[in-house]
């Protein structure tokens, strides 16, 4: 077995330990086998890195920011021979076999494992997750820094620096929606950072279902996101920019006043292409204490269902995004470390490794604070990613829960969180 930190178990809930089996239990081998059948990249003959194994080693990556790709390969080794069903001693290959076996795989199947497995995983019982009866979500975007290669420079690009000139890095681009209740990821789509947010956002869209309620900046509504994002049955809550004009056609008691949204302006349009929208507008309080005006359009036309003053605090809501990006760009990846991927293909491969690495940490906290009755925001995400660190490469051994213990009851999402809101 690879030599680790010793795990002291004074040190962590026994609990603790035992739930660790839960981060391959997210990704069941037939799933893996799966997604390598349909992105037609299973291994065709018998390879000291197969297909299968690379799926778990690109998870375990995020995991181990820290070490060389070897010695991730070493700390995983005991553990895949168990789960992946190795009946020979494998050997750590060398820094150039592991990013050939990398190449082999590409990105469609972690890609294909990631849209196919990661999913909003709140239930009644799990605490904040709700507004009334809506699930709450929130969309936005973020980058991440790429090696500095040629190859990369030229399929990501690089933004301006702020001096002139180019920036250190080329970057790459995401856009995804965050589970607000229990900070899971899913929906995320990459490209470079020469392509928009709104442009991304259209691929993520399609991931909003009937019953979620979707929170976005102000950088995302438009008239042909907003019919799309409307056209999956879900709700939607958007701050809008102050040179979109809404004409008052009716107002509310709560203060909020229905309008409707309209494309943009071509000849030969019809009034009657434009949707009805109802506008909630209010003030808050600046960190450096100046008055800020807000603006949020709803597709929730009944002003009992969602008062304007909840939906003002409930906005604020949005920024939980950041709180999760805190998580994996800083904590998951580690502060001093960037993508490590020389290739685009890898790269890309690399950033879905972390979306499911984040997702299986997440899915770990959301199942413990279930068991205990928390809230999952109360639970360090810190706190979690250096308990599997330092028991993954013995996770084998350790059995994943199979089924939830009752527990008790959850209550609808608070929106008052938000400070100095007044509609």
């Amino acid at each position: 077995m690879a030599r680790v930190s010793k795990v002291r178990l004074d040190g962590d809930r026994l609990s603790d330990l035992m739930n660790i089996g839960v981060l391959t239990s997210r990704f069941p081998l037939d799933e893996v086998h799966a997604v390598l059948q349909k992105t037609g990249r299973t291994s065709q003959r018998v390879r000291d890195l197969p297909a299968h194994v690379m799926v778990y080693y690109v998870i375990a990556m995020a995991l181990y920011r820290a070490e060389g790709t070897r010695e991730v390969l070493r700390l995983l080794l005991e553990g895949l021979r168990a789960i992946v069903g190795l009946g020979r001693t494998i050997e750590p290959a060398g820094k150039a076999a592991i990013s050939r076996a990398r190449t082999r795989l590409g990105v469609e199947p972690v890609k294909e494992l990631y849209d196919r497995l990661v999913k909003p995983v709140a239930t009644t019982e799990t605490l904040g997750a709700f507004y009334r009866t809506w699930r709450v979500v929130a969309m936005d975007g973020f980058t991440l820094a790429t090696p500095d290669t040629v190859a990369n420079e030229a399929a990501f690009g690089r933004p301006v620096a702020p001096a002139g000139g180019k920036s250190a890095y080329p970057l790459v681009r995401g856009v995804g929606l965050v589970e607000v209740g229990t900070h899971v990821l899913f929906g995320a789509v990459v490209g470079s950072y020469d392509t928009g947010e709104v442009t991304l956002a259209h691929e993520v869209v399609p991931r909003l279902e009937k019953g979620m309620l979707c929170l976005a900046d102000r950088y995302f509504p438009g008239f042909e996101l907003w019919r799309e994002a409307l056209q999956t049955g879900a709700d939607l809550v958007w701050r809008v920019r102050s040179v979109i004009h809404f004409e008052v056609e009716e107002r509310l008691p709560d203060g909020s006043y229905l309008s409707r949204f309209y494309p943009k302006r071509q000849k030969g349009g019809r009034r009657e292409e434009a949707i009805q929208v109802r506008v909630v507008e209010y003030r808050v309080k600046n960190p450096d204490g100046e008055d800020q005006d807000i603006r949020l359009i709803t597709s929730i036309l009944d002003w009992t269902a969602a008062p304007a003053a909840e939906l003002a605090q409930l906005y604020h809501e949005r920024w939980e995004f950041e709180t999760v990006l805190d998580e994996f760009k800083t904590h998951l990846r580690g502060a001093s470390t960037g993508l490590r991927s020389q290739t685009p293909e890898l790269v890309r491969q690399e950033v879905y490794g972390m979306l499911l690495a984040h997702f299986a940490l997440r899915g770990l906290m959301h199942e413990a604070a279930v068991h205990a009755g928390r809230d999952p925001d109360r639970i360090s995400f810190i706190h979690a990613v250096r308990v599997v660190r330092r028991t993954l490469p013995r996770f084998a051994a350790l059995p994943p829960s199979g089924v939830e213990k009752p527990s008790r009851r959850g209550t609808r999402r608070n929106p008052g969180r938000g400070r100095g809101a007044t509609a």
